[in-house]
């Protein structure tokens, strides 16, 4: 194991080290399922700056610390505190690791995502624009921010609009969480890898080997016909007629009318989230799939999330999910159709 030390702001919630040629990425925070917060961000900046630059360093990996997962996500509670306090904390965390996603998504040299258990929200961030996206049999892949009156932000919006049919669509509204094999036919993932194989990839790449985007089948320990096996390709079809078009309330109401159980469960997902988030989502994940760029999603994203921090949802189902945990938030609006299509449109513009 090589010796992993903190970066530039001191924290020791994520740690780096020269192994080989492969500079390694480790976020500490396995309490917290390595939960985002502006220090690692601005020490992963920096570092991700000084190995650019760095000829000792052919490659990056990103990895996470314990058994959990790579990354549940931006520190929400930190972003709603800073923001009930009335400083720009909130803003200023989402500025910075927008600027980490797109650091990483334009790096000159390979990046390594090691996706492996739960990666959420500004872990996908993190991890979905790699060179090499190693999910594995514990992946646990999300976008689920319309349950604390969010949106999927960090660039996701950018391949979900660009997923199978209307696949996207249903991850990004539902929060649905996927498996790793479904993350590869939505395109979030290059391929699926049984975990146990990882140490002896990374070394591989370390000894200055080829870096497989989609690693192949690694004897006992290789996945079999993980890179096809999921439930989301049996579930285009009902899934491509309920979410066509632009109007989330007529999504809705098709879900619920929709014989397929799947399809029912999946309007109930929705009825119980920010109503204002649900709409806010469909309208990025429909602009989105007109973007030239990551860079382009992310200014977009930069507006609508200073935005919605401003409206009580966020704040909201932040308590009611993660500070007093009583799981009954009271949105700004009862239901989808109460929703002003002009409340939406006000969103997006700065």
């Amino acid at each position: 194991m090589p010796d992993f030390t903190p970066g530039s702001t001191g924290t020791d919630e994520v740690l780096f080290a020269r192994d080989g040629v492969l500079g390694r990425i480790l976020l500490n925070r396995p309490k917290a399922i390595n939960s985002l917060t502006r220090e690692m961000v601005v020490a992963m900046q920096a570092r991700l700056t000084a190995w650019e630059s760095d000829d000792a360093i052919a490659a990056v990996s990103i990895e996470g610390a314990g058994e959990k997962g790579l990354c549940a996500g931006g520190d929400v509670r930190a972003v709603r505190e800073a923001h009930l306090a009335g400083g720009p904390g909130g803003v200023d965390f989402w500025a910075d690791e927008y600027a980490l996603d797109a650091q990483i998504a334009q790096f000159p040299k390979p990046v390594i995502a090691v996706m492996d258990g739960v990666v959420m929200g500004g872990g996908l961030g993190i991890s979905m624009f790699a060179d090499a996206r190693w999910a594995t049999e514990r992946s646990r892949i999300a976008m689920p921010e319309t349950m604390i009156g969010f949106f999927p932000d960090v660039a996701a919006t950018y391949l979900l609009s660009r997923a199978p049919g209307e696949l996207g669509t249903h991850m990004a509204m539902t929060g649905a969480t996927i498996t790793g094999a479904d993350a590869v036919h939505v395109g979030l993932a290059d391929g699926v890898v049984d975990s146990a194989r990882i140490p002896g990839l990374l070394a591989d790449v370390a000894a200055g080997g080829p870096i497989e985007a989609a690693p192949g089948p690694g004897g006992e320990g290789s996945v079999p016909g993980s890179a096809t096996e999921g439930s989301l390709a049996s579930a285009r079809e009902w899934i491509d007629e309920c979410y066509a078009g632009d109007d989330p309330g007529v999504i809705l109401q098709r879900l619920r009318g929709h014989p397929s159980p799947h399809a029912q469960a999946a309007a109930e997902e929705i009825s119980v989230r920010s109503p204002l988030s649900v709409a806010v989502t469909l309208e990025a994940v429909r602009r989105a799939a007109d973007a030239t760029s990551v860079r382009e999603v992310l200014r977009t994203d930069t507006i609508v999330s200073a935005n919605l921090l401003s409206r009580p949802d966020f704040s909201e189902g932040v308590r009611a999910l993660l500070v007093d945990k009583d799981k009954q938030p009271r949105w700004e609006h009862p239901d989808l159709a109460s929703v002003p299509r002009t409340a939406v449109l006000e969103l997006f513009s700065q």
